[in-house]
């Protein structure tokens, strides 16, 4: 097996003379024998037939994908909601039962909620640290859903554990990795039957494209291949190429992700006006020790909640200047968004209270710049009030 920057680099495979590869922008493509008969007999689902059921330039971009998960094949959607719908739609039928993890981003959850549970489907939520609950909740259920570092108090799943406890009960395990990165861990490795991500984030790395993926066994994958098809979630070429080429750097990139997570984490939860940070890697964080266990690093997000008024967020967010004021993350520049009205706006008060999620808390996601430049930021953001 190659290493992870090897892997993100030449994950897609040979190219043609040009190193960077071509896109394939064509919405149709000439049909020979060979392509009718596969259309006749599968819709044209493996062979280069019409662009929503399948493009060699997304194929290319999926291949790397899969590499950098360890996994037999993935596939690519328009969105990260579009691979969580898909998946989720597909694999839990109409009067199925999910079990979901407690804490999962705002918009999973009003999926969930809304259309995808109408069909009768039942969802029961359990704290992921719940192994004694997970164990009731997942009798005779379809899946399990859970985040690997959660969103956004980065509470980070026991991946084995719990792909044990959903084999055992005989359902699929499903996690959704954007916040960790294939580079930070591979949960098929720890038994998961599918992983899924907003590639969006650190697989792109570059906040100039929204994409989705999911990778697993070449038999799950496949059952989830003509509904997404049929939906139009599929990626666009153009998309796909620069996630391609985005995850080149996916291994440099995370690095930096890391150490700019781990020092900017550690200097804030030195502060007195901060009341608490969230940080797999620090003592005070609940995971810390199956963190460092289970994850090559903790990443480049950090949640802190201010000490002061219920106003205090929006003023930090507003005297930022290097840190952008922006809901998305994993990109190679700093962001900074209130969860509470943005990725978890679909959250009542009280589930918003009870995750700790408050007008104070910001979630910070750090990216590739120098860490003693990133403090500086904060550091005159903090001392304004």
């Amino acid at each position: 097996m190659k290493g992870p920057s090897t892997t993100a680099v030449h994950g897609a495979g040979p190219r043609g003379p040009g190193l960077a590869g071509d896109v394939e922008r064509s919405a149709t493509f000439r049909l020979d024998a060979a392509g009718l008969a596969d259309v006749e007999a599968t819709g044209g689902v493996n062979t280069w037939y019409y662009s929503r059921l399948a493009n060699p330039t997304v194929a290319r971009a999926a291949t790397a994908v899969a590499a950098l998960e360890g996994a037999e094949d993935a596939l690519l959607f328009a969105s990260g909601m579009a691979a969580i719908e898909s998946a989720l739609t597909t694999l839990v039928p109409p009067g199925g039962r999910l079990v979901a993890a407690a804490e999962l981003y705002g918009d999973t959850i009003a999926l969930l909620r809304g259309e995808w549970s109408a069909a009768g489907r039942q969802v029961a939520y359990v704290d992921a640290s719940d192994h004694a609950g997970l164990t009731v909740a997942l009798d005779g259920a379809d899946a399990l859903l859970v985040e690997a570092v959660s969103n956004p108090m980065l509470r980070v799943a026991d991946l084995p554990s719990l792909a044990a406890l959903a084999r055992r009960a005989g359902a699929l395990a499903l996690v959704d990795a954007t916040f960790a990165s294939p580079f930070n861990v591979q949960p098929l490795a720890h038994g998961f039957d599918l992983v899924l991500h907003s590639a969006t984030k650190y697989l792109n790395g570059h906040t100039d494209l929204v994409a989705g993926a999911v990778a697993g066994s070449t038999a799950i994958v496949e059952r989830l291949r003509p509904a997404a098809a049929l939906r139009g979630a599929t990626l666009d070429p153009g998309a796909a190429f620069l996630l391609e080429r985005g995850m080149k750097t996916l291994a440099v990139r995370m690095q930096r992700h890391n150490v700019n997570g781990l020092t900017v984490a550690s200097w804030l939860a030195g502060r007195d006006d901060v009341a608490a940070v969230a940080y797999p890697l620090l003592p005070t964080h609940p995971d810390e020790a199956l963190a460092r266990a289970l994850l090559r690093g903790a990443g480049g997000l950090v949640t802190v909640t201010l000490r002061g008024d219920p106003d205090r967020g929006r003023r930090v967010l507003g005297r930022l200047e290097l840190i952008a004021h922006a809901a998305s993350l994993g990109g190679v520049e700093s962001l900074a968004c209130l969860p509470r009205v943005t990725s978890h706006a679909a959250l009542s008060p009280e589930e918003l209270d009870r995750q700790g999620i408050l007008s104070t808390t910001i979630r910070l996601s750090l990216g590739i710049e120098d860490a003693e430049d990133l403090i500086a930021d904060l550091d005159r953001a903090l001392e304004g009030d």
